[in-house]
């Protein structure tokens, strides 16, 4: 008796994933993320309190307190200064535009 080959004698038949799209180039926004807007208010002169940034943004108040310090302070590495009002309102400002 002949003994039978253990590798196919068939070259495997490979499927390959149909090719990737290119990336587009990314278009210009016509809208400012949250993050600008939130940037914006905190630029302006008396700056912005957390209820004006939660009205901006529909964030929750945490949200903001935790974008204020990771994303604003540490990752764009931005200086946020806080400061109690008169009326007892916290205001947030950039360190820069204060005087």
């Amino acid at each position: 008796m002949a003994k039978k080959p253990t590798k196919p004698t068939k070259p495997p038949i490979v499927r390959r994933s149909p090719p990737k799209a290119a990336k587009k180039a990314p278009t210009p926004q016509s809208k400012a993320t949250k993050q600008d807007q939130v940037l914006a208010l905190l630029r302006r002169q008396d700056g912005a309190s957390i209820d004006e940034i939660v009205a901006a943004t529909d964030w929750q108040p945490h949200s903001v307190r935790g974008f204020l310090s990771g994303a604003v302070k540490k990752r764009l590495g931005i200086d946020v200064i806080s400061e109690k009002g008169e009326d007892g309102v916290r205001r947030y400002h950039i360190a820069a535009l204060k005087a």
